[in-house]
């Protein structure tokens, strides 16, 4: 009796593991999938302490490039303490990642502690704000520039509702930014919305969001971001240029001087891509903006390039580097050049 019940079991047992093999097969998950996004922690319960790192993507794109990676990484690495949150607009709320999938990069960030990953969606995220009327009633499909004017919207959106800080998916952190209520120069007396942080609730923000109702012009580059933040600031203050390099201060907002983010300024994005006698040391810098949208020419990381922007990323950002990038003699070989900053 014991062993024909001894055999029944191990009969059972068999083709349980054989059907979990084949579930396993076809699902391409079970035991070895990652959640995108921690559920047990949810959107307002992360966010809610106001000093969250925040990056959007407005496309449906699944698979971040190197340079997202490395910008979220890094900002994990530099903020460990504090909940870094990637927004993505082709996620949603059933969506789970086997570990062998064809997204490394979700899977590497994925595991990060403090990365959240959370779909974006805007009609929800507008509630309560100038901008709702407004994506309700707009013609996506018929407009210019959407993932930027769209990305342009939500970034004003979350950082009001929530708090913390906003930076672009190429901006690549290296020491923390010592401020609460700021904007980011990238020259003098023209700021940039490609890094700023505010508190929840933050009078800024609703200004800037009324703003970009009262002259939306998607046609504009531009005109719903930096050149928004431009003619809030100059509403809001009355600076002068920066004197050495000291930042900005009107009421409780700071406008920091261009060398905190923008110390290669967008002419000159390829020195990124560049060998440099020496490193520049960036102390003057809290994160650097490598300037994506200028790369037409898709210039990349090479691994034993040698170029400013790989030993970035082997210092700033190294489960990226390690995992994501090649060497490749298809890519972009970046030219020799002397500088220092």
């Amino acid at each position: 009796m014991l062993k024909e019940l001894q055999l029944s079991l191990s009969v059972v047992l068999l083709l349980a593991c054989g059907f979990l093999y084949q579930f396993t097969l076809k699902s391409g998950c079970l035991f070895s999938c990652l959640p995108l996004f921690k559920s047990q922690q949810g959107l307002e319960a992360v966010l809610s302490h106001g000093h969250s790192i925040v990056f959007l993507e407005t496309s449906e794109r699944m698979e971040p490039p190197p340079l997202v990676s490395c910008a979220v990484e890094s900002a994990a690495k530099i903020y460990p303490k504090q909940p870094v949150v990637f927004f993505m607009k082709g996620l949603n709320n059933s969506t789970q990642l086997p570990l062998n999938s064809t997204y490394p990069a979700l899977s590497l960030l994925s595991a990060i502690d403090n990365v959240f990953l959370f779909p974006l969606d805007m009609k929800r995220l507008f509630e309560d704000t100038p901008l709702f009327s407004w994506y309700t009633h707009i013609n996506a499909s018929a407009e210019r520039n959407w993932l930027h004017v769209s990305s342009d919207a939500s970034r004003l959106a979350i950082i009001w509702k929530y708090g913390g800080v906003y930076m672009d998916t190429d901006v690549i952190s290296i020491k923390p930014i010592p401020e609460e209520n700021f904007l980011a120069a990238q020259a003098s007396q023209y700021s940039s919305n490609g890094v700023f942080g505010f508190l929840p609730r933050h009078p800024f923000l609703w200004a800037c969001m009324e703003n970009f109702i009262e002259h939306y012009n998607s046609g504009i580059w531009g005109n719903q971001g930096p050149n928004l933040m431009t003619r809030m600031l100059r509403v809001w203050c009355k600076l002068g240029d920066f004197q050495d390099l000291s930042d900005l201060r009107c009421l409780n907002l700071s406008f920091l001087h261009p060398q905190r983010f923008y110390p290669i300024s967008y002419p000159e994005w390829r020195r990124y891509y560049d060998v440099w006698d020496t490193d520049p040391n960036f102390n003057d810098s809290y994160a650097l903006h490598l300037w994506n949208y200028m790369n037409h020419e898709r210039r990349a990381v090479v691994r034993g390039s040698n170029t400013l922007a790989e030993n970035l990323y082997r210092k700033h950002c190294p489960r990226t580097y390690r995992d994501l990038i090649q060497g490749s003699e298809a890519s972009v070989t970046a030219k020799p050049r002397g500088g220092s900053e």
